[in-house]
């Protein structure tokens, strides 16, 4: 058959570790024997962000801009032990963050829902989303280790040179702090985001905060979600029957365990980043999650929902055998290629990622997956594949389907 033609490139963001080795193996058997890829391609591995002083990561994101679709391998966000290891010039801030910051939106993770791979909250029917912000908290905080007594003070000087000054703590002792702020701009596009999003997708939104606690930051979020649901969505909502409604953090967890799913849950970022995790890996697997930002501009950046897989990538550098699964992967590149697709009126290219991800779940429904899912499934004698053989067994799949 003829090799798919693309008109526009995507924007290839290239990472770490194990998700490095699979990104390139995804390319190679599920990729390029049937598509004509067309890249522009930007190494944030972390070795070739340290020689770049980052910069590769700025020009991605701007080369997201330019082409409007991105997709993203995972990436390192460097701790002490990774300053060491690589022998870096600084502890280089997360790419994510950085590229979140820099295109504006949301991040929207969905699990990937399979037969015989049940959810461990059994009233779990239907997908929960998370609707994760995408700017600021503690993503841009400013730290500070206080060594000993004194007084720490939050400063607002405005352009007048007035001083509006609040007391953040008197030390008596050596201590620790930390300055986290966020735009108002950036949380409107967020509840924006939020909102047609839930209308997109005809499903409930939730979002939580704690504004009890926080009166000042976290209610302004909820301030801001109030008003422009009642000014711009509420009609819209009753319209298409669906609610949104605001709870706190603690409330909104103990709701989500007891509720059947089929809803978004919108979260600051932090609060986005630890619960999509548990959403995830309580559906199945990290590695069974999509991830995609969408900018109120109109870009889309997709990427999988898990880290690096350091722990395969240490195996695969001694030559033993990995069983890693790759599709949250392989669903971050079908994302990105049907979405470019649909910009450019492609409908091949659509109709590849579809067949595409309707593989992955057949192939694993057949009972041929990696170990994270071998271990959780009901499947009474499922085939357990390595890393490369699971890609496989996917490529097979999808060409009995072409």
């Amino acid at each position: 058959m003829d090799k798919i033609k693309m008109s526009t490139p995507l924007v290839e963001m290239d990472g770490d570790e194990m998700t490095r080795i699979l990104w390139q193996m995804i390319k190679d058997e599920l990729l390029t024997p049937f598509i004509d890829l067309n890249t522009e391609y930007y190494d944030l591995g972390l070795e070739h962000r340290n020689e770049t002083n980052d910069q590769v990561t700025v020009d991605s994101a701007e080369a997201t801009k330019k082409y409007g679709v991105a997709v993203k391998c995972a990436t390192i966000t460097p701790n002490a032990a990774r300053m060491t290891e690589y022998n870096l010039k600084e502890m280089w801030k997360s790419p994510n963050g950085t590229i979140r910051a820099m295109l504006d939106g949301t991040v929207f993770r969905a699990p990937i829902i399979v037969k015989g791979i049940e959810p461990c909250v059994k009233n779990w029917k239907k997908p929960i989303t998370i609707a994760r912000h995408a700017y600021g908290d503690v993503y841009k905080a400013s730290e500070m280790k206080i060594p000993g007594p004194g007084k720490c003070e939050l400063v607002y000087t405005a352009e007048d040179g007035t001083e509006t000054r609040e007391l953040i703590h008197n030390f008596t002792g050596a201590g620790v702090i930390q300055g986290q702020h966020n735009l108002c701009d950036s949380i409107e596009s967020f509840a924006r985001s939020c909102f047609t999003y839930a209308l997109d997708t005809n499903q409930d939104l939730w979002f939580a905060t704690k504004d009890t606690i926080s009166k000042k930051y976290d209610h302004t979020f909820k301030d801001i979600f109030q008003e422009i649901y009642e000014k711009e969505f509420e009609e819209k909502f009753k319209a298409a029957g669906i609610t949104y409604f605001y709870t706190l953090i603690d409330d909104a967890v103990a709701r989500v365990m007891k509720a059947e799913g089929g809803f978004i849950w919108a979260c600051k970022n932090y609060d986005g980043d630890v619960m999509s995790d548990m959403v995830s890996s309580a559906f199945g697997s990290l590695a069974m999650m999509t991830s995609v930002l969408v900018s109120p501009h109109g870009y889309y950046e997709y990427e999988a929902a898990h880290g690096t897989v350091q722990r395969h990538y240490y195996k695969h550098l001694k030559g033993e055998e990995t069983s890693t699964n790759s599709v949250a992967t392989i669903f971050a590149w079908t994302g990105a290629l049907r979405k470019r697709g649909e910009l450019d009126h492609n409908q091949a290219l659509c109709d590849f990622a579809d067949k595409l991800e309707a593989a992955c779940i057949k192939t694993i429904e057949d009972g041929k997956m990696t170990k994270d899912l071998a271990l959780i499934t009901t499947n009474p004698s499922p085939t357990v594949l390595n890393s490369e053989n699971f890609i496989k067994a996917i490529r097979e799949t999808l060409e009995q389907s072409l």
